[in-house]
């Protein structure tokens, strides 16, 4: 089923009663060649690139609740590709790329809105590494621009300029970051996998992973056994726990991040901000609500849920960054599960386990990746080679100490990425 503008006035003059469901709810068959276990956004989009770009259609993706329910449904949905080290440079810049081309290859409205990310910085040492992520975001083939001050205030005149505490010397911008809609995300990939004869399986938990000398042969689910050829583990926070089922310990810690809400207000904030002197980031969605966030919680915890001592800190960021937020009210907050690594940088990688590929640890750039990850994971799983972008997301950095990507300088601590 293709949307088109003559279909959606047809729709809403006929009563909407003419839609038929975006996919198919099928009862999984006993062996597929490929499993992917975890229905959100990367999960999804891996299916959907093994299908398109590799002809591999005989695939289940398992999913213990329903499509999109997880990080991908509950996120602040920036989207940008702005990070320095070469690794990762080139990673979101692929992905972006991805993005800027998704809604007329998945022929669905994701929301894509590139209205432009703008990290500001409160002292001539950030000044001097703004300057060095914008030459590096450049030479990769992206776009940043160094604000000062005047500059800033042409962009985002509502800030605290007279804060004496931390005074905004100006910003990077990066025109082509954005948001775009989390579960559209998912919903348009789970109907491209669909139509592609992928099964999309909901309310199918796995129990448990089938290995026999070394080689996976299936998992075990809530709803029988699965025979396959190849496994992907692609859950988030939930990439310790599942890893285990196969007897691997992952370099991972989980931890809760809380974002909030506010209600609706008329158009006020037109890019997305990031706070220098505090971890806060805010952009307004299109039903008026402004959306923002900030650090972990800085405890391990699988409770998607956060608590209060996190959530003032994030007020008080952005009462010092911009004061007149203190007169919205906030409608809602929540929390995801964090899968960190200690490097800050994500896995896409096989596993020791013959048959068994890993695609997790993405921090707090999971959202942005899901393009690039479905991408890069679905290259590695078809062929067992690492895509180009992807090539050093390797897992034995971290039991050898080559090609860590320490984005941020914050040293091997998973709650400090």
């Amino acid at each position: 089923m293709r949307f088109s503008g003559l279909k959606v006035i047809k729709e809403g003059l006929t009563g909407n009663r003419g839609w038929r469901p975006h996919w198919r709810d099928p009862d999984p068959k006993g062996a597929y060649d490929m499993v992917i276990i975890g229905g959100g956004g990367h999960g999804l989009a891996t299916a959907y690139y093994l299908a398109k770009e590799h002809g591999i259609t005989n695939v289940a993706v398992l999913e213990k609740g329903y499509l999109g329910g997880g990080n991908v449904g509950r996120n602040t949905t920036i989207v940008r590709a702005n990070y320095f080290l070469p690794g990762n440079s080139e990673f979101y810049s692929h992905s972006l790329k991805l993005w800027e081309s998704m809604e007329e290859e998945l022929n669905f409205n994701v929301m894509h809105s590139q209205r432009g990310l703008i990290n500001l910085f409160h002292s001539d040492g950030q000044r001097d590494a703004f300057a060095r992520r914008g030459n590096a975001m450049v030479n990769q083939g992206d776009d940043a621009i160094l604000l000062d001050r005047e500059g800033v205030r042409q962009h985002l005149p509502y800030l605290d300029f007279e804060n004496t505490r931390f005074p905004i010397y100006g910003g990077l911008y990066h025109p082509r970051g954005g948001t775009a809609r989390h579960d559209a995300v998912a919903w348009g990939y789970a109907r491209g996998a669909d139509a592609r004869d992928v099964d999309l399986i909901q309310n199918c938990a796995v129990t448990g992973i089938d290995v026999e000398q070394g080689r996976v042969t299936g998992v075990q689910t809530t709803r029988g056994a699965i025979r396959a050829k190849k496994v992907g583990v692609v859950v988030a926070g939930r990439s310790s726990q599942v890893a285990a089922m196969a007897g691997l310990r992952l370099p991972i810690e989980s931890h809760v991040l809380q974002a909030f809400v506010t209600e609706g207000l008329k158009p006020a904030i037109d890019h997305v901000v990031s706070f220098g002197m505090g971890h806060f980031y805010i952009s307004q969605s299109d039903k008026g609500g402004l959306v923002f966030g900030g650090d972990l919680d800085f405890y391990a915890s699988y409770a998607a849920r956060g608590n209060l001592p996190m959530a003032e800190h994030v007020m008080e960021a952005g009462m010092t960054l911009m004061p007149m937020i203190g007169k919205a009210k906030v409608l809602r907050s929540w929390g995801g599960i964090m899968d960190m690594t200690p490097d800050g940088s994500p896995i896409i990688d096989r596993a020791p386990v013959e048959g068994l590929y890993l695609n997790c640890g993405w921090c707090y750039g999971g959202f942005k990746a899901v393009p690039g990850s479905g991408f890069s994971f679905a290259h590695l799983m078809a062929t067992d080679r690492h895509h180009a972008p992807a090539a050093r997301y390797r897992l034995d950095r971290f039991a050898t100490g080559r090609g860590l990507m320490d984005e941020e300088g914050t040293g091997a601590q998973h709650n400090l990425h």
